[in-house]
């Protein structure tokens, strides 16, 4: 359904420019969002207090001081000024990271050792943490399965998210990703729907980053993957498995990232009322 509204009129005698509101989500979708929401924010703070215990990823099975890594975040005293140094090293490139991985600041300007800050990690301990990555794991998976069970029943990835053939021409590609670069947005009837990139973006984070990130973290459960050992080639080893769920967090994050400055530029107001209450107002088109 929509209802029109009479918006500011487009000079002397003109005739009255007119936005649409529509019912853009609905209320699981907007529901499964706000927990999928919750959900990442602990999981993430709470993967990290972990990933701080033993700073480094490794590929295969096996991972201990002595291992090749693919990565490692520590700190270790400069030996020149004696004063403590953050080092991230991917494979054999070391970064100084002081101030943000390796060793952070406290509020007294004190230096702190740790891969992640105290303030972004959750639990005030091991097992604290662990809890929360697990109960929010749990949680993350059984609101996602509804949403992938309701998508698919209602036809909503099919009818919303699958890339008609029109947007999939070369030509609309190009116009599509020009429009972003110039951060130019839709109106009118373009505006009712999600454009390629938002497609494509949607599709790749729900069927491909979301599932990789959950196998991985089942892939490091002894207890899982005593019952489904193929997880085991699937991934190439725990420690592989470790490695890909990293990845797949700090995508996610990217993700997000992306997708609070989309917000912010493309009118937050109107795109957060949509995902409170379902209404999303379209601007009307251009009339030059």
């Amino acid at each position: 359904m929509a209802v029109s509204e009479q918006a500011a009129t487009i000079g002397v005698g003109a005739t009255p420019a007119r936005r649409e509101i529509i019912y853009r989500h609905s209320v699981l979708v907007r529901l499964t969002h706000w927990v999928n929401v919750l959900c990442l924010t602990l999981l993430l703070m709470s993967g990290l207090k972990l990933f701080n215990v033993h700073p480094a990823l490794y590929w295969g099975n096996y991972g201990y001081p002595g291992v090749p890594t693919v990565l490692a975040i520590d700190g270790m005293l400069d030996r020149a000024t004696g004063q403590p140094v953050g080092n991230t090293r991917i494979g054999d490139r070391n970064f100084d990271t002081t101030g943000i991985l390796g060793v952070t600041y406290d509020s007294d300007g004190r230096p702190r050792r740790g891969a992640f800050p105290v303030w972004a990690t959750l639990g005030s301990g091991l097992a604290l943490a662990r809890d929360w990555h697990f109960l929010m794991a749990w949680l993350f998976a059984i609101n996602g399965t509804i949403y992938l069970l309701a998508g698919l029943i209602s036809g909503h990835f099919r009818r919303d998210l699958a890339p008609a053939a029109a947007q999939l021409r070369p030509r609309h590609i190009l116009s599509d990703i020009w429009n972003h670069l110039r951060l130019r947005r839709a109106r009118g009837e373009d505006a009712k729907s999600y454009n390629l990139l938002q497609k494509l973006t949607y599709l790749a984070v729900i069927f491909l980053v979301l599932p990789a990130m959950v196998l991985t973290g089942l892939t490091m459960s002894p207890a899982v993957t005593a019952v489904l050992p193929f997880l085991f080639d699937l991934f190439g080893g725990r420690q592989s498995a470790r490695t890909i769920h990293f990845i797949t967090a700090n995508l996610l994050v990217i993700f997000v990232m992306v997708h609070i400055i989309e917000v912010m530029l493309s009118g937050a107001f109107n795109l957060m009322r949509s995902m409170i209450t379902g209404r999303y107002a379209i601007r009307p088109e251009r009339t030059s």
